[in-house]
């Protein structure tokens, strides 16, 4: 039901603790647990055991873990100014391969990826259905017969691995299309059921059949769009962003220009919208995002979907817990924001940035 856009890949949102300046590496002492360095808005460092982590995240609070990368300063981040389109300008393509999207590959997909018990980002079920995932993101390449596209698992100090899909385009400039692919039980992150089909199983199913469907695109499936489209399936989300700062980080250190970033979380629960006597739509999120890019991106909605966007305000209560399973889904919400997903990689692929 939602998305986020960036020209980062980084987010979060506010609370209040204990401050502790940014760039410190000296940690309090004597302590049983071991303590996470948090930012839980801009400018407001904290720490916490990884208990009071999942303590907030059950307060619906979320947060960076930012641990590993006490001595990284956005604001030193070289960034420049990309100008969006001002319209769409793919329509007939756009509208042939959004066509292609198959509710029933997202609904066979989304069965198996919510059947592990959990995908926490430190357990065996999580590292299983991250393999999973690598697979199935190798499968679609090799059915397209896209030579130049790639797939590749991106390590880190856990068990779990995030994954990288690339179709290069004539140019390096990037546009990076994301979803996480990790789920927890908040009361028993390590071994409790977390069948995660909302959140966010949808939204990487919804981006794995995105996928699918712009490599049936012969000039996308040749390179020949200006710039490289990715597609990220970020672990440990829930643990405060580790996968997507990870990956940030790296990218950052190696020059890469990502010009733009889609994030799709959430994208089948639809019931509390309707419950409300609310219109299905496409939830836009507001805070920490880049306006026009956003802007862009309502364009694109108004142009593919055949439901308007609006402000995010409803969500699924039943993320984080046993009940957050398929039957709560609605794939042919889900399609709109494969259309949408789709739209957004095909122009921006195609766009002067």
């Amino acid at each position: 039901m939602k998305f986020a856009s960036a020209v980062l890949v980084l987010s979060a949102s506010s609370a209040v603790a204990l401050t502790i300046p940014r760039g410190s590496t000296t940690a309090p002492t004597n302590t049983a647990e071991k303590l996470y360095t948090i930012e839980l808005g801009p400018g407001e460092i904290s720490q916490a055991t990884e208990s009071q982590k999942w303590e907030l995240r059950k307060q619906g609070k979320h947060f960076l873990d930012i641990t590993d990368y006490l001595d990284f300063d956005i604001s030193l981040v070289k960034r420049q100014a990309v100008t969006f389109p001002t319209r769409v300008s793919n329509q007939a393509s756009v509208t042939a391969i959004t066509a292609r999207l198959n509710k029933a590959n997202m609904q066979t997909n989304l069965e198996t990826f919510s059947s592990y018990n959990n995908r926490y980002y430190k357990s065996t079920t999580g590292a299983q259905s991250s393999t999973w995932l690598f697979g199935r993101v190798n499968a679609i390449i090799a059915a397209s017969g896209a030579a130049g596209a790639t797939a590749k698992a991106f390590t880190h100090t856990w068990t779990q691995s995030s994954v990288i899909a690339t179709i290069p385009g004539a140019s390096t400039k990037t546009i990076v299309i994301g979803a996480h692919q990790d789920s927890i039980n908040l009361n028993s992150p390590m071994n409790g059921r977390a069948p995660g089909a909302d959140d966010d199983g949808s939204g990487s199913v919804t981006i794995l059949e995105a996928f699918r469907v712009l490599l049936s695109d012969p000039r996308i499936a040749s390179g020949q769009a200006p710039n490289t489209i990715e597609f990220h399936w970020y672990l440990a989300e829930e643990g405060g962003l580790l996968g997507s700062q990870a990956i940030f980080n790296s990218y950052k250190n190696a020059g890469r220009k990502v010009v733009a970033m889609l994030q799709q979380d959430m994208t089948g629960y639809v019931q509390a919208t309707l419950n409300a006597s609310q219109k299905e739509s496409v939830g836009i999120i507001t805070d920490y995002v880049d306006t026009g890019l956003t802007e862009f991106i309502k364009k694109v909605v108004t142009a593919y979907c055949r439901i308007p966007y609006a402000a995010m305000e409803y969500t699924s209560d039943l993320i984080h817990t046993t009940a957050d399973t398929i039957s709560t889904v609605n794939f042919d919400h889900m399609i709109e924001h494969g259309k949408m997903t789709v739209g957004f990689a095909y122009e921006l692929a195609f766009a002067a940035l």
